[in-house]
């Protein structure tokens, strides 16, 4: 019993080091943390923002797995956080897309020279109809 404890821990740690390591090399593949760190013009401290995110995404993990935090705010600040995290999950979908020229090549074969904006704004208010859907009728399992 003890060995199966040891290997499902090592495993799941394994994992998660992989995990990690592939979300923070896709964050610097599509300039996240170059952009950022130019916007601010701190090209010396380079290493303080890269330690501060990974610090960031450890002490994240470890509280939402580790601690059970009850947050007395409400709804009101369930709403905000929620809309702050689909922001960012969209902005890491579209700079995906956008590293593999997704938008650009469809927009062409579609034969789109005008209206693109128009075309982004509905694709996004797809998803977020897409998502209330899913949510408000209890699919998530």
């Amino acid at each position: 019993m003890l060995i199966k404890e040891i290997f499902l821990s090592l495993v799941g740690l394994a994992a998660g080091f992989a995990v990690s390591a592939g979300t923070f090399a896709f964050m610097i593949v599509i300039g996240v943390i170059p952009r950022m760190i130019g916007k601010c013009n701190r090209a010396a401290e380079t290493i303080h923002f890269e330690n501060a995110i990974i610090l960031g995404g450890i002490l994240g993990n470890i509280v939402s797995v580790f601690l059970n935090i009850k947050l007395p705010f409400g709804p009101l600040f369930l709403c905000a956080y929620g809309l702050s995290a689909g922001i960012f999950v969209g902005c890491i979908a579209v700079a995906l897309a956008e590293i593999l020229n997704t938008f650009p090549i469809m927009f062409r074969r579609m034969g789109l020279k005008e209206g693109l904006s128009y075309v982004m704004v509905v694709m996004a208010l797809g998803k977020m109809l897409g998502s209330l859907y899913f949510f408000l009728h209890r699919l998530a399992v």
